[in-house]
């Protein structure tokens, strides 16, 4: 049986490929099928089922996709109620591909449709396990994003359901099997994932913390539901079009991939409520972006910041990239739910400049520079838009914090009448945050180059002690 991990790092993702005997199976898959079924075709396989693990919150997954396109079954564990054609699967059934056996383990907890499965081979041998979201490598997933699905659902009565799911159907089975998980770190879906992508189960038995063979369900829970921070504000919206369907992505790419010169780019902007997205890297759009664009570049993590920080999926997109860069910032979109981009900029910042159109820029300071600053008597204000984990981690002395995903509710909190500098730990984040300042009318800021990592780095500007990180959230 030929089994391989499909790994995206900017969602933290990975999708599985199951092949034997020409019959192959897709897990967990995302929005742009293509490379699932290019692969099969190499194989000389065909697509006969697409399992899920759970309706999912991070991402809009390619299940619909792969069925219209290969004709595959589509499979969800027991208590799954999709508004399509899918087949229920009953706790412990089997399904066949090729030589091999997929068993099916009713895991609620994370969710209560969630369902891992068992992958066993001609011989009987049990190889692996494709966990979902139930069990992580280092962590198990979060009991909180399934509470409003159910009336009378907590928090707390699914982490009861996980650690039964944990104790009754996983941590009974071989050591030897291999943990296929659905996210490593950097995910949303957990609090504290390690970075690698599979383990043996044994291997986790002794050192992931929610699987010490001496918890109690109420330490389990305490431990599990400590420091959580609220899921990202997108997840409720992806979980939804997972239940519920969702236009194809050849539609979503029609839709998106129309090249507008600039002045059809700054007639759409004006006649319509679109968002102008520029997903170039931070020091290209400090040195000069479209007035009113935001910033969130495709070189980090993209789609999370894009659900972050855009609140509805059905928001209208006008895109702005290096030139070769849009079909892959629409798909990177659409893996998040956002369908509505409805054009880009042809040509780019380069056109829109070569056109007479305005530029705007945004101030920015050398880690250096910063510690010069800080050390005169009028010393501007440092908001630190990094997680608050990072921050209670290690900060600048002095410094406040404002998580970039809080921006828009903590407005108030930036001076208008004063000096202020951002930073998050490289720049990345801290750009996000100067755009949408921007765009808002603040102008008396600086942003830190490289930010705090070269803050602690080149200089000696004063920090708190480090502490250990509890979560990663």
């Amino acid at each position: 049986m030929k089994v391989e991990q499909i790994y995206t790092g900017c969602l933290a993702h990975a999708a599985y490929y199951i092949e034997s005997n020409g019959v192959a199976a897709i897990f967990d898959p995302l929005r742009e099928v293509g490379p699932y079924i290019e692969r099969a075709e190499n194989d000389g396989a065909k697509i006969k089922y697409v399992f899920e693990t759970h309706f999912h919150a991070d991402f809009v997954s390619g299940h619909l996709d792969l069925q219209k396109k290969t004709g595959a079954q589509i499979v969800f564990g027991p208590n799954a109620a999709p508004n399509y054609d899918a087949y229920i699967a009953k706790d412990g059934e089997e399904f066949k591909i090729g030589a091999y056996t997929i068993k099916t383990l009713h895991t609620p907890g994370h969710t209560m449709e969630s369902t891992t499965y068992l992958l066993i081979d001609d011989q009987g041998k049990k190889h692996g396990i494709i966990t979902g979201d139930t069990l992580f490598i280092g962590d198990v997933g979060r009991p909180d994003l399934a509470q409003k699905a159910v009336e009378g659902l907590t928090q707390e009565k699914l982490a009861g359901h996980l650690f039964d799911s944990l104790r009754t159907k996983i941590m009974t089975l071989p050591d030897d099997l291999i943990v296929y998980p659905n996210h490593g770190a950097g995910s949303a879906c957990g609090k504290k994932m390690s970075a690698e992508t599979t383990d043996t189960l044994g291997n986790q038995k002794a050192t992931n913390y929610a699987l010490r063979s001496d918890m109690t369900k109420e330490e389990f829970t305490k431990e599990l539901l400590t420091g959580l921070t609220a899921p990202p504000a997108y997840f409720p919206q992806n979980v939804s079009m997972n239940i519920k369907g969702y236009e194809s992505l050849d539609t979503v790419m029609e839709r998106g991939f129309q090249a507008l010169d600039p002045e059809a780019f700054d007639a759409a902007a004006n006649e319509t409520e679109a968002l102008m997205l520029d997903v170039r890297n931070a020091a290209d759009f400090a040195q000069g972006f479209v007035p009113n664009s935001i910033n969130i570049g495709l070189e980090g993590n993209f789609a999370q910041w894009v659900g972050e920080m855009i609140p509805s999926v059905k928001q209208e997109i006008l895109l702005i990239t290096y030139p070769g860069k849009e079909e892959e910032a629409i798909t990177r979109l659409s893996r998040v739910g956002y369908d509505f981009t409805i054009g880009y900029l042809n040509g780019g910042v380069d056109a829109w400049k070569a056109a007479g159109k305005e530029l705007d820029v945004t101030d920015r300071l050398t880690p250096e520079q910063l510690e010069k600053i800080l050390q005169k008597q009028e010393a501007p204000l440092v908001i630190d838009v990094r997680k608050k984990s990072e921050f209670d981690s290690e900060h600048v002395i002095g410094a406040i914090n404002v998580p970039l995903n809080e921006i828009n509710k903590h407005l108030a909190q930036f001076p208008k009448d004063k000096p202020f500098v951002l930073h998050c730990a490289g720049g990345y984040r801290s750009m996000i945050a100067a755009s949408i300042l921007k765009q808002r009318g603040w102008n008396n800021f600086s942003d830190v180059v490289g930010g705090f990592k070269e803050i602690a780095a080149q200089t000696s500007i004063p920090k708190s002690d480090y502490v250990c990180p509890s979560t990663l959230l």
